[in-house]
This record gives structure tokens, sequence and C-alpha cells, in this order.
């Protein structure tokens, strides 16, 4: 019984205690809970059964479930526990993990049949289950600065540690690149150059070996593919079109033979797509076609739906798409990926040569969220240099002051970004 080992081995205890929630407990046992977590929160010890007996006596409980819950107290008076702790633990686990995919699937259920109380839709289904299934008692309990310096050191100095892009500038400005469970924005204006700096980021990984997952919810699959085959294959977006297709077919062949990486496009509606989408299809993916990304393109995140609200039910831009880079910096997360995607800036910082984080479209609360975000500026005269100016708005990899801004070559018939020589 989880009530009696709570009261009576304080290792248990503190050990599943955060663990434990007051719907995993029916009816007088619930009660009880309460009474026992009320205790534990404000004194840090374990409660005796005659102080939840006082506890419960100075509660505003019906006289039925009094009884009911006394009788439940008075039971462990005479009770012996269990000793073996691992074994205790994980049996508790696992009856968390089946109270908790019992009440997601009441709670499916209740939605399917329109009873749900709190107004979920239909959409919520997948990450309610999702949730319940991912229940598990973290044995981690942090990082300890002094005794796990050297891991920490192996891990921050590690190669792997990072994904290096294929333009030196961009390295020196992220310290050898990004980082696992991030989320990378590229801040430009409409027609300015977003897409095009994903496709060559895109590009640049699969090239590297890496397997890449590429969403669109702006341009058709084929749009992207195109885009990509112009970086990857040397061909101008204008001549592909007139090239030969055993030639085309050649030129493939060719590039997927140098790389072991993997490409995969999925387009989406605009608006219609969210991350339990996004989670379902890493899944099928790596179901059906033994595919597991190294790093996911979202094009882009303001044309992305919430899993969790409603523009409506937010009240305005601000929340529902602060909540929409959240769901997806989690799934970075919860995958171990680096996700780069875009913000389009609003009507001031189209026309601004110098745009800065308050110039993102619909929601300023997006930039608090991103990891690394960087504009792509351009005007008449960069056009006819074919360059872009990049300036810094967020870096957590490294001190945005020393490389505050810096110029970078555009090629856009061929949807490629690459180094120039810097002034001094």
């Amino acid at each position: 019984n989880i009530l009696r080992n709570l009261i009576y081995n304080e290792e248990y205890a503190r050990c599943v205690f955060p663990f434990l929630k007051k719907d995993y407990f029916d009816g007088s046992s619930s009660i009880v809970f309460n009474l026992y977590g009320d205790f534990f929160n404000k004194y840090n010890k374990l409660p005796t059964c005659e102080a939840l007996s006082i506890e419960l006596s100075n509660s505003k409980t019906s006289e039925t479930l009094y009884e009911e819950a006394n009788n439940v107290i008075n039971a462990f008076k005479s009770s012996s526990v269990a000793d073996d702790l691992e074994w205790l633990c994980d049996n508790t686990e696992r009856y968390c993990q089946d109270k908790a995919l019992f009440i997601a699937m009441q709670k499916a259920l209740a939605i399917m049949q329109e009873k749900n109380t709190d107004g979920l839709a239909k959409t919520a289904i997948p990450d309610i289950l999702q949730e319940a299934l991912a229940v598990s008692f973290d044995s981690s309990v942090g990082h300890d600065y002094f005794e796990d310096a050297e891991a920490r050191y192996d891990k921050l100095t590690a190669k792997t540690h990072k994904i290096p892009f294929d333009i030196e500038v961009f390295n020196r400005m992220t310290k050898g690149g990004v980082e696992p469970k991030t989320l990378n924005v590229i801040l430009a204006g409409t027609n300015v150059g977003k897409s095009l700096g994903l496709c060559h980021f895109a590009a640049s990984d699969l090239a590297a070996g890496r397997n890449v997952l590429y969403i669109t919810m702006e341009m058709a699959e084929e749009k992207i593919g195109q885009r990509i085959d112009a970086n990857l294959l040397n061909i101008t977006l204008d001549d592909i079109e007139t090239t030969p297709k055993a030639l085309f077919m050649e030129k493939v062949a060719r590039q997927k033979a140098k790389t072991t990486g993997r490409l995969e496009i999925k387009e989406y509606p605009t608006s219609s797509a969210h991350v339990g989408h996004f989670r379902h299809l890493l899944r099928e993916l790596a179901q059906k076609k033994k595919f597991k990304p190294d790093v996911i393109y979202i094009d882009y995140i303001t044309i992305c739906a919430s899993s969790r609200i409603t523009l409506a039910k937010a009240g305005g831009t601000y929340l529902y798409y602060k909540v929409i880079a959240e769901e997806i910096r989690g799934l970075a997360v919860e995958f171990g990926v680096p996700i780069w995607s875009a913000l389009q800036t609003n009507r001031t910082g189209y026309s601004d040569s110098d745009p800065d984080m308050d110039d993102v479209a619909d929601s300023f609360g997006l930039a608090h969220t991103v990891d690394l975000m960087f504009s792509l500026v351009t005007n008449e005269q960069l056009d006819q240099l074919g360059q872009f100016q990049v300036k810094q708005l967020k870096n957590r990899y490294a001190d945005k002051s020393k490389m505050r801004r810096f110029m970078v070559g555009v090629d856009r018939a061929k949807q490629r970004l690459y180094d120039i020589r810097q002034e001094v």
C-alpha cells in the first residue's frame, strides 16, 4: 500500500512523493493523501497516524467520507511495511503509470463524447495520452557543480556537442555550431530570405551526412525540394525545369553517393499543424522508414498551431505564439535535436535596416523562448553586391556583442549562403 509506506518509510516517501498526484488515489484514500501532502509540505517530515487523524477531524469532510478516511488511517496503525526500497519504488512507478494512462483514456473518451469540461478539442487527445505514457520517476536529482565538473567539461568540449555550419562566420558566432535541444530562429521580412536560409542550412546538414527533417507550412514539398536541388546540385532555380531528366537524376545519384544523410520533407496546411502532429510524424518516420532526424527545420513558427490553446483562448498573439515556441522547443528537448525555424518582421521591421527583437511580427514573447536568433537584412545596394547583413539578436552559445553584425554572401539563384571577406 503506497499510503502506508509513505507514513512509515521516509526514504521511500522522499523518493516517490514528488511524483504522486491526488488523481492516482480513489475516494477516502484521496482525502488521506491530501492530508498527508499538506502536512509533509508544511513541516517537511512524515506525519504520524495520530497527526493525520487530527488533521482529518479539522477538515471539512462529510460524515460518510470522514468515517471511511478514518478507517483507512486506523488500518495503518497495525500494518507492516516493506523494506525493499528498489522494489517499492518500481512498483509504485508502475502503479502511477497505469493510473495516469487510465485517467488519460477517461479524459480522451470525455472529449470524444463532448463531455469534457475543460473545452479541449479532439486534437488535444494525442498530447494527453503522450503525457500519460511519459510518466516516470526521474532518478536524476540534478547536476552537482563540483562533483560533476569533469563530466560537464567532457560534454561541453565534445565535438558531438555541436552541429557546425558550413559557413565559418556562423561557427565563430556560435563557438562551433548549434546544440541539441535548442530552438534557433532566422528573422527576416517578406521575401528577404527566411526559407533560403533554412534550405541552405538543411542542404549543408544533408551534405555533411546528417538526417534532416524539413516541415513546411508555407511552400509545397516539391518547392522546398527544388530549392535544395539548386543548392546541392549546383543548378539555378530557373535551369532546373529545363535540365534533361537523365542529367538531373545523374546529379541526384552523384550527390546521394557522397552522403550518408537522408532528407525527409513533409508539408502541412498553413496554421493547421502543431507539435502533436510533428511528434506523430517523428514516430511514423521511425517506425515506417527507420528514420531519426539529427536536426529538424520548421518553416515557420507563426504559421504553426498550438496543441494546448486556441488563439481566442490565449486572448492575443503574444501568449499564443509564445506558447507555440515553447511547445516547439519542448519538442527539441524531447527528441534531443536542434530545431531551426523562422520569424517574420512586423511592418516596422520590414523597412528597418537595423531590426531588433521588438520587430518580431505577432509576438515579442517568441524572442524570450529561442536560444539563437539573428536577422537577415537586405536593401538594393546589398542585393547588387549579393550580400546579406546578419545581425545577432539573441545568442545563448556565445557573447553576441563580439560579432553583433557581419556580412555573408548570398546566391539566390542557387539558394546558397557563403563566407565572404569581412571588412575590418
